[in-house]
């Protein structure tokens, strides 16, 4: 599955190396979904790979997405 550059991967999760808590956008996360330090950003933003998540939690604006990722994990 090709990545859908949604950014829910950027916002949703918390990433503890960049000091970001759950379902607040990373400050790294560009306008078009893509990154501002992709080729240096964190291990675990490196890990993420777009999976059966990124359609559980499709929808037409990054807020509701996000919305939905939280609600899938119950946070």
């Amino acid at each position: 599955m090709e990545c859908m550059r949604c950014g829910t991967c950027c916002v949703a999760p918390d990433i503890s190396a960049l000091g970001k808590p759950p379902g607040v956008r990373c400050s790294n996360l560009l306008n078009d979904g893509s990154c501002s330090i992709y080729n240096e950003r964190p291990a675990v933003c490196r890990g993420y790979r777009p999976d059966e998540i990124c359609l559980k939690v499709a929808a037409p604006t990054l807020d509701r997405r996000v919305a939905k990722y939280l609600e899938l994990f119950g946070l």
